[in-house]
């Protein structure tokens, strides 16, 4: 059931369990490299969770996604050699298809039996320029939804990549974008802003918060200016942000307070690296409307990527600051007191599952 709020106070979550404790949920289609790189007849060592993927691009085209290690001798797959459409082992050249099963040993004695079992596929596709994996139950791969983007290649706007590894668990990244009460952080980039909420909702999977950005004055980086209200058209409307927690993605939308149509989206794809889950690497798309000057978009690419950057590094050095002082306090000792950051971190833990033992 959906909940509207506007501000009324969120009990603290009665749940004793940690969330920098909970891992990522597998059973998504998750983001593990660009597809250029993983260029025809090419590897590329990914990873997920701790868990080591090799992805291979055959000579037809096709991305196949590995476990990274021959069963042989567990050496990395991802050292191979594409052949064709299948990846060989670079020590004892061992040869395997896209599904992971065998399919030679070039110096398999006659009579010998090969070994019934080779290694783990996972399932993989394409889309918005990103190599997307299912780590979880690959039988539950077909019934699950890769995220709708179908602005990401629409004539009418332009998008952006990102892609970053940053220093801490995945669920300071969904509480800082959601937080917008932290504008303070890029009072250098973005001027005195002082956000208002406008309200929220929440649901089982999902929490999605809406934000009035009024500019107060101040330097503003010439990327911001560009982004907001008054960029393009000129316009003096203050923006209406919206941002939202989707299980297990995020979403950022922009737009005029009179503008339905949003002058710039972001989507973004936390996906943790190692086991402790206490490192991800950010996978993100910004699709921005075109203005109706033609090549004025291209003109400001580089002032909007650049603000972009600085943006994200204040982000990153705040969230691997809070990570520190959990990893030096054993604990989470966050005093919250904003009632949407106690929502989301209940739809987060309620979603994600144990870490592996030992992690």
């Amino acid at each position: 059931m959906t909940e509207a709020h506007s501000g009324q106070r969120h009990p603290q979550s009665t749940s004793g369990t940690d969330l920098r404790r909970v891992g990522i949920h597998p059973d998504f289609w998750y983001p593990v490299a660009q597809s250029k790189d993983v260029p025809r007849g090419r590897t590329f060592a990914a990873v997920f969770a701790g868990e080591r993927i090799a992805l291979y691009r055959t000579e037809s085209g096709t991305v196949f996604a590995l476990e990274d290690r021959c069963a042989h001798r567990q050496v990395p797959l991802s050292m191979g050699v594409v052949e064709g459409e299948t990846l060989r082992c670079c020590y004892h050249a061992w040869a395997y298809r896209g599904n992971g099963r065998l399919s030679q040993i070039p110096y398999l004695p006659k009579g010998v039996d090969r070994p019934p079992r080779g290694v783990r596929a996972f399932p993989v596709r394409e889309r918005y320029g990103f190599v997307f994996v299912f780590p979880g139950e690959a039988e539950r791969a077909e019934t699950t939804p890769l995220p709708d983007l179908p602005q990401f290649a629409a004539p009418t706007h332009r998008t952006m990549t990102f892609s970053r590894t940053v220093r801490c668990h995945y669920s300071f990244m969904h509480e800082n974008l959601l937080d917008m009460n932290h504008q303070f952080l890029h009072r250098g980039v973005l001027g005195r802003i002082k956000p208002e909420l406008l309200g929220y909702e929440t649901g089982p999977h999902f929490v999605e918060a809406r934000y009035l950005f009024v500019p107060g004055g101040g330097k503003k980086d010439r990327g911001a200016g560009l982004l907001s209200a008054e960029g393009f058209g000129g316009s003096s409307s203050p923006d209406v942000i919206t941002v939202r927690t989707e299980y297990p993605y995020q979403t950022l939308q922009a737009a005029p307070v009179k503008d339905e149509q949003p002058a710039f989206s972001l989507w973004v794809a936390y996906v943790p690296e190692d086991a402790e889950q206490r490192r991800n690497h950010t996978y993100g798309l910004l699709t921005i409307a075109r203005p109706p000057v033609p090549g004025l978009i291209h003109v400001a690419w580089p002032f909007i990527r650049r603000f972009t950057e600085r943006v994200f590094a204040e982000d990153r050095m705040a969230v691997e600051a809070e990570q520190r002082a959990w990893d030096e306090q054993g604990e989470d000792r966050n005093h919250e007191v904003f009632p949407l950051i106690l929502h989301v971190r209940d739809v987060l833990r309620a979603n994600g599952v144990p870490l592996r033992a030992g992690s």
